[in-house]
């Protein structure tokens, strides 16, 4: 272990026991013991710093300047490329940018909402015969897919196959963060769906998505486009299949807050806004300093990896009464980060809502 590990995991002795395994697979009791004793810990698990409390949460995600996305460690833009989600500056605005408009919350209501609904029934139509289903890739995948894949402007007919790109590259993100070498399907993957966005702009209406990103003077390359459609439509169907599970799962094992639901359906909103917090479909995000700075008595370093802990935000006691306990009634239960926040917030996080 170098100098700096060594003084490090010393000033840091809880993070220093913390293993990856716990982290994923029981992290809420670990999670609020380095809230309260270690804010900002290094994590030697990890290789970085892991952030867990709220308003430094806050902080590090609002101040793109400190802390960027621009990394060769950033294992999204590694698989699909360069995008809104791995740049920053001028650069992030100018790939963001042509995806805004379209998913604003008036846009996605007017031009969505009756799709979704739709979409939604027909889906459930089909689950009922069999009296039980996979809800992640029976209903909220086959959703998500198809109702950003027409949002895209691309051919309906392709909801499966995009199902199928988004194991893939899933799978690819995954073992690229593991060490792992990443399969040969992932790159098929990138490829198709680069075909598909191509396709789709050339046969695209004057108003589809993908044709409005290839035009004016701020126009995406074809493979830019690709990328960015990539973080969309994946983003999309993981926030979705996690949202519509974890929101049924709470209701299912709290029955006070089933029966409520039964009996005023306008409660709905407040069970995806609970379910959202306790269960974020991003447990993480990851940022990396740009300078020496200290936060919470935590000296990071330029080039340090900083994970914030969005779970471990999102039941910060000093934010959130009673944080683990599913609560309808929660009255701020909104002031979740499970979209993240400052200028890399979920850039679909109204159409996220609108399907759950």
């Amino acid at each position: 272990m170098s100098e700096a590990g060594t003084w490090r995991t010393e000033r840091h002795p809880y993070g220093a026991r913390v293993t990856v395994d716990t982290l994923e697979t029981n992290p809420y009791a670990l999670l609020a013991t380095l809230r309260e004793h270690e804010p900002v810990s290094w994590l030697p698990s990890l290789n970085g710093w892991l952030v867990t409390r709220r308003d430094l949460a806050l902080a590090v995600t609002r101040d793109a300047l400190g802390f960027t996305v621009e990394d060769p460690r950033f294992t999204t833009a590694q698989v699909v490329g360069p995008s809104m989600l791995s740049l920053d500056g001028p650069e992030h605005a100018r790939h963001r940018g042509r995806f805004t408009a379209p998913f604003a919350l008036g846009e996605v209501r007017r031009r969505l909402a009756a799709e979704v609904a739709e979409e939604a029934e027909r889906l459930a139509a089909g689950l009922a015969p069999a009296g039980q289903a996979e809800l992640r890739r029976a209903f909220a995948g086959p959703l998500a897919a198809a109702v950003i894949t027409r949002t895209l402007g691309l051919e309906p007919a392709i909801t499966e196959r995009v199902l199928g790109w988004y194991d893939a590259i899933v799978a690819a993100v995954t073992d690229l963060s593991a060490g792992r070498p990443v399969e040969p399907a992932a790159q098929r993957a990138v490829s198709a769906l680069g075909e598909a966005v191509i396709e789709g702009r050339q046969v695209g209406s004057e108003g589809s998505l993908l044709t409005m990103a290839a035009g004016g003077e701020a126009s995406l390359t074809d493979q830019e486009i690709a990328s960015n459609a990539a973080v969309v439509l994946f983003g999309g169907i993981e926030t979705m299949e996690g949202m519509i599970a974890n929101a049924i799962a709470h209701l299912l094992a709290t029955p006070d807050a089933l029966t409520l639901i039964r009996a005023d359906r306008d409660l709905l909103p407040a069970a995806v806004e609970e379910s959202l917090r306790l269960e974020p479909a991003a447990a993480v995000i990851d940022r990396y300093a740009t300078a020496d700075v200290l936060i919470a008595g935590a000296e990071i370093s330029a080039g340090d990896l900083v994970r914030v802990s969005i779970t471990a935000a999102n039941r910060d006691p000093a934010t959130f009464e009673d944080p683990d306990r599913f609560d309808l009634r929660r009255s701020n239960a909104g002031r979740h980060l499970a979209f993240a926040s400052g200028p890399h917030v979920c850039i679909g996080m109204h159409l996220a809502r609108l399907e759950a």
